[in-house]
């Protein structure tokens, strides 16, 4: 239901009202396209499972459910669509697939006994019931199944007989030099199979085992596995060259082989989670010779394979090795048959204002060709923007997918794409997530496409948004890449009294490549339904205005984005009606950097800062966290294996960082940190914590056991925003 009015809300008991109805708003994330089923009297229908994900304040949980729709339809329009009865909580599936027929679905299952034991189960279902169940973790042949985006898979063969997979290897058992071996305990008498056993290893139980990092944690040392569905035999698969880490795998277009993407661990693993620019290729498995080869270069950042329907070519991302997280990929394509790889989609070093601005992301939707094998539908960021496009993988030509339709402006995600039929979600900054579906038009008739909505779209709330565009002032030119400009989303509450000047929040991302696009997000939402307007900025470096754009900030970090965001705030607050003596700084990670830089380069400009996880010095982050790459590359230092910063460049980096201008700091700042953080360690706000108190700055640290990086756990984030709402409050009396 939509929110009354904003006005001002004071109270504890308001905010948590109003934070319980916006919090309950779910968020599609996947969806799979049924088969055809053709009707007595000719019609055609098909169903759409979806996938959804809420949170739920009283459980403390994210909750999993899923939805099925039906849409009758002749190929090319649809005809009738509605949602099939009502929706259902999904418990304990980590992964689930169904097989290209739809005959057959698979699950990966996890289950917890009453002593609190996990369990994970492979499960096969058919229409009528489930017709395998395999106990994994009994059979030990590996550990746990990974279930992430990074590395996780659960695909069919083609012949539907087999199931692949990713999971743990296996670890020898290891135990104490003092343990006491049971057989000097028993009678004395041995039937033999005791020796078939491997022997623990003594000395080898407190040794080190590198992981993937950040999301990843636990997570070392992938293996491809393969599920026989008749036999129900598991097996791990050989050939696998040592020096790389298997994922997003899939079988060979004659089920022969495995196609996957293999991340190289040596001399040590890095953060992987939102860093998609560490050294991998494509390789290819033989199963019948076991012979390992590329198909790919090796010496750049390869990931997202897509194998097309006619089973000819896939299409995957690429992007350079190390230097900014994320960046401008090229879309390319390896044709199976004659072994050739071509550009379908290159670099776009800068974006203007209509024009397709570059491909922006680290993973393509599961289903994403068209039927024919012709195109491929994906989605990107464009500036402020979430877009769709169809990409001809022959010419290389992209067209936006618009519509006819009245749809008020926002962001597109693709879930999927079957037959044609493509299933998107919709969302903006007054709009929960939606799911539309269309017929994708034959080429060439792309604008044709007509959006229906399964989902009765959310009214809008009473929230007014528009993209700003900030021109840098000639002082504050990059001299490489000069004439750059950037982007914000400003959000204001409706019914606004004409004589009132509201405060204003300033939201910096994190990143520091990375964008806020003009979708549903739920503290701007919140911080206008309070009578609050919110300003989210994506300053140069932001991906989503070209390569030129991102390669603008490293060695810029702490002033060229500090400038631009102060400079958006000074363009807002003469262009909109708010209250210049109340404004108010919020940010996490590169953005809490922001935010401490900004309180500190502007002393008493901000009223109240609020800082997520943020980076505070980059020096004494680069031996603690597990990206240590990204504090040389934003301070301007090239980054390899055997890096290490000289004096001067500690310099470098103690200069960029904001603890650099503590003792200027006048505004009070509501720190907030995560136990568990591996990508910014908490150390870091501990740091400037204590910096802030030996000035007598106004500080108060909130700290989540049990909460990484995003401070995602439910009870973290709405603890999250009632703090930061009440810290608001405080300081603008």
């Amino acid at each position: 239901m939509a929110a009354e009015a904003a006005q001002p809300i004071k109270s504890i008991k308001e905010i948590v009202s109003l934070y319980r109805d916006l919090s309950h708003y779910p968020t599609l994330y996947s969806a799979t396209v049924g088969p055809d089923v053709t009707t007595q009297y000719g019609g055609k229908y098909c169903n759409i499972y979806t996938e959804w994900t809420q949170r739920d304040l009283d459980r403390n949980e994210q909750v999993k459910f899923c939805r099925q729709y039906i849409v009758f339809h002749d190929n090319n329009t649809i005809v009738y669509s509605g949602a099939c009865g009502n929706s259902c909580e999904i418990k304990g599936e980590l992964l689930s697939k169904e097989s290209l027929s739809g005959s057959l679905k698979a699950v990966l299952r996890d289950t917890t006994n009453a002593k609190g034991e996990n369990t994970q189960f492979l499960e096969v279902w058919d229409k009528n019931c489930k017709i395998k169940s395999i106990n994994l973790t009994s059979l030990d042949k590996h550990g746990k199944v990974y279930e992430d985006d990074q590395f996780g898979c659960l695909s069919w063969s083609h012949s539907e007989s087999h199931l692949l997979y990713i999971a743990e290897k296996k670890r020898p058992k290891t135990e104490s030099f003092f343990q006491i071996d049971s057989k000097n305990l028993g009678s004395g008498v041995s039937d033999g199979k005791e020796d078939d056993i491997p022997k623990p290893i003594k000395g080898d139980q407190f040794v080190f085992h590198e992981d993937w990092g950040e999301g990843l944690v636990n997570k070392s040392v992938p293996v491809l596995c393969v599920m026989d569905i008749e036999s129900g035999n598991i097996s791990v698969l050989d050939g696998i060259p040592e020096y790389v880490s298997p994922g997003q795998a899939f079988w060979s277009p004659d089920d022969t082989g495995v196609v996957f993407v293999g991340w190289w661990h040596s001399p040590y693993r890095l953060g992987l989670k939102h860093c998609p620019n560490r050294r991998s290729a494509l390789f290819f498995v033989d199963l019948t010779g076991g012979k390992c080869e590329t198909l790919s270069t090796d010496l750049a950042s390869v990931f997202s394979p897509r194998l097309s329907p006619d089973k000819c070519r896939i299409v995957y991302l690429m992007c350079e090795q190390f230097g900014p997280h994320q960046q401008c990929c090229k879309l390319l394509m390896y044709d199976w048959y004659t072994k050739v790889t071509s550009t379908v989609v290159d670099i776009v070093p800068r974006s203007t204002e209509g024009q397709f601005a570059g491909i922006y992301g680290t993973l393509l939707a599961s289903f994403c060709w068209s039927a024919d094998s012709q195109r491929v539908v994906l989605d990107t960021v464009q500036r402020s923007k979430q877009s769709l496009f169809v990409v001809d993988i022959i010419n290389g030509n992209l067209t936006p997918l618009q519509s006819k339709g009245n749809y008020p402006p926002g962001s597109w995600k693709v879930l999927a794409i079957d037959r044609d039929l493509l299933v998107t979600s919709f969302s903006s900054p007054n709009h929960p997530p939606t799911i539309k579906v269309g017929f994708l038009p034959p080429s060439g008739k792309e604008d044709d496409i007509a959006w229906v909505s399964l989902k009765e779209d959310n009214s809008g709330f009473n929230i007014d948004w528009s993209f700003k565009v900030h021109q840098p002032p000639q002082e504050q030119e990059n001299s490489k890449y000069p004439g750059l400009n950037f982007e914000s989303i400003f959000l204001k509450p409706q019914n606004i009294p004409a004589e009132s000047k509201i405060p204003l929040v300033v939201y910096p991302h994190g990143g520091p490549h990375s964008a806020f696009v003009s979708e549903w997000m739920l503290f701007p939402a919140m911080m206008c339904n309070m009578g609050l307007a919110v300003l989210l900025v994506n300053y140069r470096g932001s991906v989503g205005f070209g390569q030129d754009s991102i390669l603008s900030l490293p060695k810029n970090v702490g002033e060229q984005d500090v400038n631009d965001v102060q400079f958006a705030v000074e363009q807002v607050l003469q262009e909109e009606f708010l209250d210049p003596n109340r404004v108010i700084i919020c940010g996490g990670s590169h953005g809490g950097f922001l935010s401490c830089h900004l309180i500190g380069q502007y002393p008493g400009f901000y009223k109240a800062c609020i800082a997520r996880n943020p980076v505070t010095n980059l020096l004494s982050m680069f031996g603690s966290t597990d990206i240590p790459d990204w504090c040389l590359v934003e301070s301007g230092i090239s980054y390899s294996y055997q890096a290490a910063p000289d004096p001067s460049q500690y310099g470098e980096m103690l200069d960029k960082s904001p603890i650099r201008y503590v003792s200027q700091v006048k505004t009070p700042v509501l720190l907030m940190l995560g136990e568990d953080d591996r990508r910014v360690p908490n150390k870091q706000g501990l740091e400037y914590y204590r910096a802030l108190k030996a000035h007598d700055v106004p500080v108060r640290l909130l700290w989540y056991p049990g909460n990484n990086h995003a401070l995602a756990k439910v009870d973290a984030e709405s603890d999250n925003f009632m703090n930061i709402a009440l810290w608001i409050q405080k300081w603008l009396k």
